[in-house]
């Protein structure tokens, strides 16, 4: 059975994270949903524009993982959107996954109080922002209990496969890691 995945994009987002991850997810032929937050062209903290699936107020699904990518302004503005706070609460308090790489963990997990007493890494630079209560760990991808939190662009192929890897199993993980070519 296909998990549902949405991949939230505000403007300002970290381009290699957001495309690594949707690509990467979908090649698990997972049932992706790119979400607009503020509009269906999300224009990257580089320039390059995306196309949403599905803008913010018109998505209602719970999906079985939420992926936040970093980028500035981008994780400020997913930070200040009262539904995307509402949809990663509803996510995490459900068990399903919240994956948050680069900035994500400190501006949108930390503030919500999701990594109180979970280990967890973010770029450099921004692990003050954790707070106290997160329990920083210096590794390229964390995973504890069901949050995965990510370094930044170039741990995004690592990060996406660890989304695959919790979703489908190590099978499918191995499949695509040798489709792309890629050596831990």
């Amino acid at each position: 059975m296909k998990k549902k995945i949405a991949v939230l994009l505000a403007d300002g987002f970290e381009e290699i994270e957001a495309v690594t991850c949707i690509d990467i997810l979908r090649r698990a032929d997972q049932e992706i949903k790119v979400v607009g937050v503020g509009g269906m062209i999300i224009k990257g903290s580089h320039g390059i524009g995306i196309s949403a699936d599905v803008e913010i107020n018109s998505y209602n699904d719970l999906p079985d993982a939420i992926v936040l990518p970093g980028g500035m302004p981008g994780v400020q503005n997913l930070f200040k959107t009262p539904k995307v706070v509402s949809l990663v609460r509803e996510v995490h308090k459900k068990g399903n996954i919240v994956a948050a790489i680069c900035a994500a963990p400190a501006y949108v997990l930390a503030p919500m109080g999701i990594l109180d007493g979970k280990k967890a890494t973010c770029y450099f630079g921004c692990e003050e922002m954790l707070g106290k209560k997160a329990i920083y760990v210096d590794q390229n991808v964390v995973l504890d209990g069901n949050i995965i939190t990510s370094k930044g662009p170039a741990t995004a192929m690592a990060f996406a496969l660890r989304i695959i890897d919790l979703l489908c199993g190590r099978k499918v993980t191995d499949s695509i890691r040798e489709k792309l070519l890629y050596e831990e």
